[in-house]
């Protein structure tokens, strides 16, 4: 080991602040020292289960994000040595390195993960993934295109996902990275399109509920993170109807067939038509991003939560492929709803969908809250 190396991770425990040894690592690598900044990241990792203090998981942090969100094959390639040592490993981590991988370089950058030792299946998968979402061609790289004609790839959850994304996928709500951190944007909130209200003297057919278990949790598979890791609540619900439901009677179906969310909202209820992509965009971001306490799925496993969700919503079988996903989906009528009731939390994290199928007889309802 390097002395200056073993001088840091020694001495590292007694520090109160920790900036020194984040600029001494981005000034090594301003030099081209890549290698520097990896073997200290592996040094610190080596301690980092056993002593388990602050000042190592603060340093790790900085090290991978430095590595991965810096240009260069080589950088790359130190990142993922990093992440594959020993004591900093999680079931998030090859996700979050995915992630900051794609976002921050050429698909020449990455080509080494598909071929080298370091990398595991699960950080290629969602790196495809990943590259996939930011509109990257990764059929055009060869290392990557060979990979995904592997069994590897095709026995991985994630490769029933298309290698393009669709017209519903127009606009999918990437982070930025940076050394100092994550930022995205959040895509929940009042909408601003022209308000359908609900006349309370609409013809509503009767509704029975069919809501399975099953139903349910697919519906819900992209906020599912919302109430197992943070303060979240869900509702889904599946309501079969006697007779087709006419789009300006939507608002009135949804006051009377019993739900929660809503209930005590009177014709205080919000509800404006959508089309199907930002359907997508709001399930995409609330799997990929998290609630008000985590960090969420990121966008490989993030895109295959919103398909999924929207799989439960417009009735289509969970084993579909994606292409009939999105002909059905197409076909549904979509709706985004709010309203001003206890039950929605209503600090940043709300939302509420409703699908109506093609023949008008299948009504289906998400709706999520989280707060901090």
């Amino acid at each position: 080991m390097d002395d200056q190396i073993r001088k840091i991770v020694a001495e590292l425990p007694r520090l109160t602040d920790v900036t020194g040894v984040w600029k001494l690592a981005d000034d090594r690598l301003a030099q081209g020292d890549a290698d520097f900044v990896g073997d200290l990241g592996v040094a610190l990792a080596e301690r980092h289960d056993d002593e388990g203090i602050w000042q190592y998981r603060s340093v790790l942090d900085h090290l991978l994000r430095l590595l991965a969100t810096t240009e260069g094959a080589g950088n790359a390639a130190q990142a993922v040595r990093l992440a594959s040592s020993a004591g900093i490993g999680g079931p998030n981590l090859d996700r979050y390195l995915a992630s900051m991988l794609a976002s921050a370089r050429r698909p020449q950058d990455v080509a080494a993960v598909f071929t080298g030792a370091d990398a595991s299946d699960e950080l290629r998968a969602c790196l495809v993934q990943e590259l996939v979402l930011r509109g990257v061609a990764v059929a055009e790289t060869p290392e990557i295109a060979d990979w995904t004609a592997s069994p590897q790839w095709r026995r991985h959850p994630l490769a029933r996902l298309p290698l393009k994304l669709s017209d519903v996928e127009e606009h999918p709500d990437l982070p930025q990275y940076g050394r100092g951190g994550v930022s995205h944007g959040i895509p929940y909130g009042p909408s601003t399109d022209r308000v359908m209200a609900a006349s309370g003297n609409a013809r509503v057919p009767e509704a029975a509920e069919t809501t399975t278990e099953a139903a349910a949790a697919l519906i819900a598979k992209a906020v599912a993170n919302w109430a197992e890791e943070s303060n979240g609540r869900i509702e889904a619900g599946v309501f079969a109807l006697a007779e087709p439901l006419d789009a300006e009677s939507v608002p009135d179906a949804l006051l009377t067939v019993g739900l929660e969310c809503i209930n005590g909202a009177g014709g205080e209820l919000s509800i404006t038509s959508c089309p199907p992509s930002q359907a997508w965009r709001l399930l995409f971001a609330a799997a990929s991003t998290g609630g008000a306490y985590n960090s969420g799925s990121f966008g490989a496993y993030g895109r295959l939560a919103a398909w999924q969700s929207l799989a439960g919503l417009s009735g289509t079988p969970d084993d579909a492929a994606i292409d009939e996903v999105e002909a059905r989906v197409t076909g549904c009528a979509w709706y985004a709803f709010e309203a001003a009731t206890d039950w929605f939390d209503r600090v940043a994290w709300d939302i509420g969908l409703a699908a109506l199928t093609p023949d008008r007889r299948r009504l289906a309802i998400l709706a999520a809250t989280d707060t901090d």
